[in-house]
């Protein structure tokens, strides 16, 4: 038994790996495929803590941008202001995750056929919007005035519920803005530092009187898998999305979310 959990913590650390940063919902992939093979985790913090290993993965991949940035801020007031653009943006998220976190543990993500249906509507709206918006304002992340940053924020927390996506709502948010398809990947890379850091550390601390010495192995095993996958992904992406945009990761997300539609209707 404890080599097929061990089995199964690793595949669902390279699920989170390979679809923390499309936006394809990397925490409504985990659940559904936790939710087929029967894997339970205490207080469901394990889907959400191997999310630092794909976190490490993009500091480790942007690392000298973000040492550019942080370095530069004294005297360059481009560099503050998107530093406090990413800050603004992470806030919203800081509020309502707190306020709900135990409904989105207890009841949200204990709702497959709500992560399926998420799935299904976010794949619909991601093909709308990368069909539509056509006509980009922003081509750097870093030129996002405040405001657009603070309302992506706010966009950010549908993904709240599971199966919206943090990137995919981030992503459309930004589109729907004015941003080209390459900065808007971008700057969900950057609100995925802080959003994700907080997350961890929250549902951490939220859980410690529950994870066992069992638990933390699983945790470590997906960990280790998720930031090797994230890694490949986040060098992979942001060439990819610059030429052909979001099609595919809209229909990937109709076809998981009707497929899991279909099994647990079985």
């Amino acid at each position: 038994m404890m080599e097929a959990n061990t089995l199964v913590a690793a595949a669902l650390g390279l699920l989170e790996g390979l679809t923390e940063f499309i936006p394809v919902s990397s925490t409504g992939h985990v659940l559904l495929a936790g939710h087929f093979l029967g894997f339970q985790s205490p207080g469901r913090a394990f889907e959400v803590v191997i999310q630092l290993g794909a976190v490490l993965a993009i500091l480790g991949v942007y690392a000298g941008r973000i040492w550019q940035i942080l370095s530069s801020a004294p005297r360059d007031p481009d560099s503050r202001r998107f530093i406090a653009a990413v800050l603004l943006a992470f806030l919203p998220a800081v509020v309502v995750g707190v306020a709900a976190h135990d409904i989105i543990k207890t009841v949200l993500f204990e709702t497959p056929m709500l992560i399926a249906a998420m799935l299904i509507l976010g794949g619909i709206i991601l093909l709308f919007v990368d069909r539509w918006a056509r006509h980009p304002q922003y081509f750097r992340a870093e030129d996002f005035p405040l405001a657009m940053a603070f309302k992506i924020g706010l966009i950010q927390c549908l993904a709240m519920i599971p199966g919206v996506s943090r990137s995919g709502a981030t992503i459309v948010g930004a589109l729907l803005l004015g941003a080209d398809k390459r900065s808007a990947a971008e700057f969900s890379f950057f609100l995925s530092m802080p959003t994700m850091l907080g997350a961890f550390a929250y549902d951490l601390y939220k859980n410690r009187d529950v994870l066992d010495a069992a638990a933390l192995g699983d945790i470590a095993i997906g960990f280790a898998c998720a930031f090797v996958t994230a890694v490949l992904v986040v060098r992979w992406l942001l060439g990819y999305v610059s030429q052909k945009g979001y099609a595919l990761f809209a229909w990937w997300r109709i076809i998981v979310g009707a497929l899991a539609m279909l099994a647990l209707s079985a």
